[in-house]
């Protein structure tokens, strides 16, 4: 993998601009007080945290879940990006039990509305007052238009979407208006233009900066003062475990900063991004994220280095870049495709280790034999926000066969 110039982008951009930070720690905190997120300023006089809590992967146990949203709230993460169709349709439930003890003027409450849900423009009322119900609130703080790509883009245009939630937005029921994004350039340049967003989120971070267009994304973004947030800053958690070659060089950079860290640093170091959001399902990534938030260093052009060294180290690994959205499932032959590619990944990065783990050559045959049932239907393929060749990927598992080097 050749990432040699893989940041010359981000170098420029970061070393001609401040980190625009707002610091709760500048008034001398309460003894008691935990650690507090650094914010940044958004329109209308609002100061958002620069971590967010994505709800895709809270856990559904709910003493669990509640501890980890008042670990949040304390902490000052306090904006909760969830969407219609997350945990099963029962993520805003959720989110709204949690939530349910705090003012509703003390947390930012985001959701989405996927366009190929809604059918037709009825679908979108119901859709709308569902969502409203689910979540017990009387407004949303911000409100986007899910995972938007040329067919979605598509639907939504032919639904009247935006003017729907533009006329939500005039009623008081959404106070920023934005959307996801998950194409190439081109389209997203035609969304941006289509309407005065509030927002938009996007997947940024260093693994795709130069190869899923990253760069060109955010760049199309900052040249229509469109404030950004920031999904898979880890890429599925891929950018919390380089391997051990990878992995290595980050520690010797720095032995007492986590590998996620890095990540997290990059894209909060972008000018722009506003608040970036990570699905912290237990206690130990929360805390472990909080503190790189609240002690936040922007990257420097080393640590940019250290960051090329590390990605030039794990690029000989090989592994899929999936990260686990689960799009693409249900499969028709029924293949768990997110663990097929977890599994093989793992594989990769250990392929030179001894097994640790009991049932691991187990799990591997599995995931062997489900691969070797992909037909190439290529249902799966246009659900891939990745772009991942599925049906290839499988030929991939089956040919190597996991067999480890030891």
């Amino acid at each position: 993998m050749n990432r040699r110039d893989f940041l010359q982008n981000a170098v420029t951009l970061s070393a001609a601009a401040s980190v625009n930070v707002v610091r709760s720690e500048d008034a001398p905190p309460a003894e008691s007080k935990p650690p507090q997120v650094f914010r940044r300023p958004f329109k209308g006089g609002l100061s958002l945290p620069s971590l967010g809590y994505g709800i895709f992967r809270m856990p559904t146990d709910e003493k669990i879940s509640q501890e980890l949203v008042d670990i949040a709230m304390a902490s000052g993460v306090n904006y909760f990006d969830t969407a219609y169709t997350y945990l099963g349709g029962h993520a805003e439930e959720l989110c709204a039990r949690t939530l349910a003890k705090y003012p509703r003027e003390s947390y930012f409450f985001a959701t989405k509305m996927p366009p190929f849900m809604a059918k037709d423009p009825d679908g979108l009322v119901r859709i709308f007052d569902d969502q409203l119900k689910k979540s017990n609130v009387e407004y949303f703080d911000f409100y986007l238009l899910h995972n938007l790509q040329i067919n979605s883009w598509a639907d939504a245009k032919r639904l009247g979407m935006v003017d729907f939630l533009q006329k939500k937005k005039d009623e008081g029921k959404i106070r920023n208006l934005g959307f996801s994004f998950h194409d190439v350039p081109p389209v997203l340049e035609e969304i941006a233009d289509f309407h005065a967003w509030d927002f938009a989120l996007i997947q940024l971070n260093y693994f795709d900066w130069i190869p899923y267009h990253c760069n060109e994304q955010y760049e199309i973004l900052r040249k229509r003062n469109i404030p950004i947030m920031v999904m898979e800053p880890l890429r599925g958690g891929l950018l919390a475990d380089l391997g051990e070659k990878g992995n290595e060089v980050f520690k010797k950079a720095d032995p007492n900063a986590s590998v996620a860290s890095w990540a997290f640093r990059f894209v909060a170091s972008l000018p722009g991004v506003v608040t970036v959001l990570s699905g912290m399902a237990c206690k130990e990534h929360l805390l472990e994220n909080i503190q790189t938030f609240s002690d936040f260093h922007p990257l420097t052009d080393a640590d940019r280095e250290t960051i090329r060294l590390a990605l030039e180290a794990y690029g000989a690994s090989g592994t899929i870049p999936c990260t686990d959205c689960k799009y693409c499932i249900p499969c028709p032959l029924e293949i768990n495709i997110p663990s097929v590619f977890a599994l093989y990944n793992y594989f990769k990065r250990t392929e030179n280790e001894r097994q640790r783990t009991p049932g691991t050559r187990q799990a591997e045959q599995e995931a062997l034999h489900q691969a070797a049932l992909c037909v190439s239907c290529k249902q799966c393929l246009p659900k891939c926000p990745q772009k991942i060749n599925i049906p290839a990927m499988h030929r991939k598992v089956v040919e190597e066969g996991m067999k480890r080097n030891v």
